[in-house]
């Protein structure tokens, strides 16, 4: 099958900064590529390249003739003077479209991506939905291939699943930068990663995510043994050279030649696969006491909205508690609440005697723009005390990717990461028992992350997070507290039964929210019955049930892992639908099955 874009051994740099070299990279019909790599890699160019809004400085990027390429970029400049449907037509329209057929485009990609108004103005949308709006500005010209640039950033839950299966049922072929891991996980069929520890610049393979990592693991490994037996064969060369033979003949001088080539490969090589990551790691206080924070009856409103009521809360050392819920449910103040920056309407916050808390927050309130990352990073000096040892401030910067040259420069000049690299500098520099986190993954590349979430697991006090790096929730936190966005909350053992609990209150299944709760928050069932005969049938069936059920997705998952059926679109998008349907029974079973219990144990206690 011929590429629909193909670069071939292209080369970009901007000044004396080489960006990556040697890129070869094809873009088929019905691939969806996810990209990756550390911030600074040259992922955002990659895509201005395959775009054709930048050239490379070497190699070539060729396009099928007459090809439809569709490019969201990072930050999209929105027309707030005009409405959706306007800017809609318009995108239309600039593509080449009659305005008839344009104006047929516009309605029907207004449902798909959900706007119920066309009439609504760009200027109110919010962040999330202006996303929406940029990527249904691309839909809208019927492109081959769309290109888009971290289009994941900033998207709560609602949104990551709405455009995971946007991009799943995608008829175009496509190609995502992004650092958010679940989704990556769920909607690509290849990855690839952007990085100059690889010599052709490029890592490409196919499959999903965690595919992806399983193949890297071993592609590096074969890297490493290759080393390995690389500086085996330079140490017997230079064995040689030290006896000092004379370069008399062509062969001896041949030789000579050679072990010089291998001692060049081999440093090129070592300093090729050295990576440099940041070093993060949290210092705990070294408090025993078992209750750090207690909360009781917790309410907080804004005028006439409630944002939260009643809340319940213990947190110990150990715990890593998740705070989720959509755009606007009140994770951030929850977490300002706990942190002592906003005072609650009713209610009491217990905290511990000396209690040492330390809050990020996700607006980076912390840093002077105005100062310099040499007096952000120390308040005096050139040196910082950590963990009970003084560093040169240029090693303590290094752990962080910083550069000597950039200590001087204005805080406000750093990107996005760096930014909360910087933040994170100065959080692990201050002992805590209680680490209240607001959406730290804001502008973090992949490996930053991976680094974050085992500081955070090594961590030995409290842990409060919101993020909305779903794989970061599900990697790091133990239990989880959800929000409804309307005061009401639950506390849940995993991400899905948030999901599940938010899907009972949309269909009106659930009680008045925070009606009856147990003090640690849990709702309460109606007053306890005995189990009639069908239920107590139902419940003695149920593990069976349950592990047939179980076969069932487990045979489901087989088949869209088979490569055979992953080269076959159609056929895998069958096969994921019917893998969804029986993950779905095998979660309907198991609440069924908790609903069950908790009335047979509710009316033998009673």
């Amino acid at each position: 099958m011929s590429a629909l874009i193909y670069s071939q051994r292209i080369q970009k740099s901007f000044g004396a900064k080489r960006l990556f070299h040697g890129i070869t990279f094809g873009i088929a019909e019905h691939d969806r590529v996810g990209i990756i790599g550390p911030n600074g890699s040259g992922k955002s160019t990659f895509l201005k390249l395959l775009a054709g809004f930048e050239k490379p400085d070497e190699g070539t990027v060729t396009r099928r003739q007459r090809l439809r390429v569709a490019y969201v970029p990072q930050d999209t400049l929105y027309a707030t003077h005009l409405t959706v449907g306007a800017m809609l037509l318009e995108s239309a329209m600039q593509s080449g479209l009659p305005e008839g057929e344009s104006q047929i485009r516009v309605y029907e990609i207004l449902g798909r991506v959900g706007f119920s108004d066309a009439e609504q103005a760009v200027s109110v949308l919010s962040g999330g939905w202006k996303k929406r709006l940029a990527i249904a500005c691309a839909m809208v010209q019927d492109p081959e291939v769309m290109l888009l640039d971290e289009p994941t950033n900033h998207m709560d839950a609602e949104g990551l699943r709405w455009l995971a299966q946007l991009m799943v049922q995608a008829t175009w072929a496509w190609v995502l930068v992004s650092h958010d891991r679940w989704f990556l996980e769920q909607a690509t069929n290849k990855m690839a990663e952007l990085h100059s520890r690889y010599a052709d610049g490029i890592l490409v393979f196919p499959g999903t995510y965690s595919n992806f990592l399983e193949k890297r693991a071993a592609f590096q490994q074969t890297q490493d043994d290759q080393v390995q037996a690389l500086a085996g064969k330079v140490r017997r060369e230079e064995a040689w050279l030290r006896r000092g033979p004379k370069a008399r003949t062509t062969k001896a001088k041949y030789r000579i030649d050679t072990a010089h080539a291998l001692q060049a490969e081999l440093a090129e090589t070592t300093t090729r696969l050295r990576q440099q990551d940041v070093s993060i790691d949290f210092v705990g206080s070294g408090r025993k006491t078992k209750q750090l924070i207690e909360v009781t009856g917790l309410h907080k409103a804004f005028r006439a909205r409630r944002i939260i009521h009643d809340l319940e809360m213990m947190v110990s050392p150990g715990k890593a508690v998740g705070i989720i819920g959509h755009n606007g449910s009140g994770k951030s103040t929850l977490l300002k609440l706990l942190a002592k920056e906003l005072d609650p309407d009713q209610g009491i916050v217990k905290y511990a005697d000396n209690l040492q808390i330390v809050y990020f927050d996700q607006n980076r309130a912390q840093l002077d723009p105005k100062l310099t990352l040499r007096r952000t990073l120390a308040d005096s000096g050139d040196s910082v005390t950590y963990r009970g040892q003084l560093i040169h401030l240029v090693g303590w910067a290094k752990r962080f990717r910083f550069e000597p040259e950039q200590l001087d420069l204005p805080v406000e000049l750093l990107s996005g990461g760096e930014q909360a690299r910087a933040v994170m500098a100065q959080f692990m520099l201050r002992p805590a028992d209680v680490l209240i986190v607001d959406e730290p993954t804001n502008d973090l590349d992949i490996p930053t992350r991976e680094t974050l979430e085992e500081s955070f697991k090594e961590f030995p006090g409290a842990l409060i997070l919101v993020t909305h790096d779903r794989y970061m929730l599900e990697e790091v936190c133990t239990e989880f507290i959800g929000l409804d966005g309307h005061g009401a909350y639950g506390n849940f053992a995993s991400y899905e039964q948030w999901e599940n609990w938010l899907g009972r209150q949309a269909r009106g299944n659930n009680q008045e929210p925070n009606s009856s709760r147990t003090p640690n928050g849990t709702l309460l069932g109606p007053k306890a019955k005995k189990l009639s005969y069908k239920e107590q049938k139902e419940y003695d069936g149920m593990e069976q049930r349950i592990l047939e059920v179980e076969m069932i997705r487990d045979a489901c998952r087989m088949k869209v892992e088979d490569p055979s059926v992953a080269a076959d679109h159609l056929r895998l998008q069958e096969e994921y639908e019917v893998l969804k349907e029986a993950e779905m029974k095998v979660e309907c079973l198991y609440i069924r099955w908790a609903e069950l219990e908790a009335k047979h144990k509710a009316y033998r206690e009673k």
